[in-house]
């Protein structure tokens, strides 16, 4: 489910099928097999009414998981610029030949760190990550190797910063693998379901009951694939920019 919650169109066409079709099962084959009278149709309105209003409630705070993390990962990408450009800063207070050295991987990191935002093919992302380790072993052995011959404040304070540079990206790669759970995905495809097959069942024309064969699947898929969308870092059209750290990285560069 995870997989397929990665990509939000998939998840809009599985939806609509799965949706559609448990709407024509009401309709077509529970209301010929046990028409509701007039006795039970009231009974069946109040659980209508508290399964489609607990679809609504599902929705809504998977929804604001979804927004949460997207949040999140905004969040982290801005700390994650900051942290680079203090510490290129501070790379100032190393003696010459180390300050430039540090500021030379940094510029290279950034870069890495932007294509990480910007990369969707696996493969690639696994050689960035790779790069991206490599990189963070070299700052951190230019940072400490000053700090460690000469430990005065001036050097700490380099360390300080890019610690908080590598535990940024870090973060950054935790939020990016927190995702909505697939047990609360399983949740809203079950409501889901049953909401339409209520909604099916419930029509009392046929005129009705192909406007809501349409209408009602068509909704909780839109609102599906949102969520989706929103929780899918990689994929499908709201992601998260790293206007910051191109920002930032334009500012490295004379």
């Amino acid at each position: 489910m995870a997989q397929l919650a990665s990509h939000p169109f998939s998840v809009f066409v599985l939806s609509i099928v799965m949706m559609s079709f448990a709407a024509w099962l009401g309709a077509s084959v529970l209301r010929r097999a046990k028409p509701l009278d007039d006795d039970a149709r009231d009974d069946f309105g109040v659980v209508q009414s508290a399964v489609l209003t607990l679809l609504a409630l599902v929705i809504g705070f998977s929804l604001s998981m979804a927004v949460g993390r997207y949040d999140q990962r905004k969040n982290f990408e801005e700390e994650e610029a900051n942290a680079i450009g203090t510490e290129f800063i501070r790379a100032d207070l190393l003696p010459g030949p180390a300050a430039a050295n540090v500021r030379a991987l940094l510029v290279k990191y950034i870069d890495q760190r932007i294509q990480y935002y910007q990369v969707h093919d696996a493969q690639r992302l696994t050689q960035i990550d790779a790069a991206t380790t490599q990189l963070e072993t070299q700052l951190w052995a230019a940072a400490t190797a000053d700090a460690a011959a000469l430990p005065n404040p001036l050097t700490a304070l380099v360390v300080a910063g890019m610690n908080d540079v590598i535990n940024t990206q870090g973060y950054t790669q935790a939020a990016w693998r927190n995702r909505i759970p697939s047990a609360a995905w399983a949740l809203l495809m079950v409501v889901g379901l049953f909401a339409n097959l209520l909604v099916g069942y419930g029509v009392r024309t046929a005129t009705a009951t192909r406007r809501f064969l349409l209408i009602m699947p068509m909704v909780v898929s839109l609102s599906f694939m949102l969520i989706a969308d929103i929780d899918s870092p990689r994929n499908g059209i709201i992601r998260v920019a790293p206007q910051n750290l191109i920002s930032t990285a334009q500012s490295l560069r004379p």
